[in-house]
């Protein structure tokens, strides 16, 4: 049985419906107005190895902060939501993912406790429509809807391009390697995560 899910969120500023199947290679579609931000995604998404959709409608157009941020959510919480009781599965994973110059240190526990901690260096500005300030936002929103802890850190790189890059292509890598079943029970001394 493959594990999936799907939400729609629809708030004043922004209408999000995501699907995932984490147990499934398949098509990825992303669509959001910011186009950056839709291949990061589809990054993210084809190192998980799923089956995804990503549907975005900015209502406002006033900047990518909402549609970024209510993305995360919408995902982090379909990832969640996949995920179901958690058992059997692997809980933990890291990697060090190589973009050219860039080299990011990604690591997760899907520990039910979120939280975001990073050491990055971007300069300001945007790229291609994603401001830059708001791939921390990104990855902080994604950690708490989902109840997952995330660390990434720069290890090196100057062009941030890379450095965002391979920070979305790790945490895909990661994300997939930590949800694999690999027992019968939860991977916890407490019985719960």
């Amino acid at each position: 049985m493959s594990r999936s899910a799907r939400r729609i969120r629809e708030t004043k500023e922004t209408l999000v419906e995501v699907s995932i199947n984490i147990d499934e290679v398949g098509p990825i579609e992303v669509s959001t107005p910011i186009p950056f931000f839709n291949h990061m995604l589809t990054s993210l998404l084809y190192y998980m190895n799923s089956t995804a959709s990503v549907k975005a409608i900015d209502k406002l157009g006033l900047d990518d902060h909402h549609i970024v941020e209510d993305v995360a959510i919408t995902l982090g919480e379909v990832f969640k939501d996949a995920l179901g009781d958690k058992t059997g599965i692997k809980r933990y994973s890291s990697t060090v993912i190589p973009m050219d110059e860039a080299l990011m240190l990604v690591a997760v526990d899907i520990s039910g406790r979120d939280g975001c901690y990073t050491n990055f260096k971007f300069s300001g500005g945007s790229i291609g429509g994603l401001s830059v300030e708001n791939v921390l936002h990104f990855a902080e929103s994604l950690a708490r809807s989902s109840g997952v802890t995330i660390h990434l850190i720069q290890l090196c790189g100057v062009n941030t391009h890379h450095i965002i890059e391979a920070m979305f292509k790790g945490l895909g890598v990661v994300l997939y390697d930590a949800s694999r079943i690999v027992g019968t029970s939860v991977r916890s001394l407490k019985g719960l995560l």
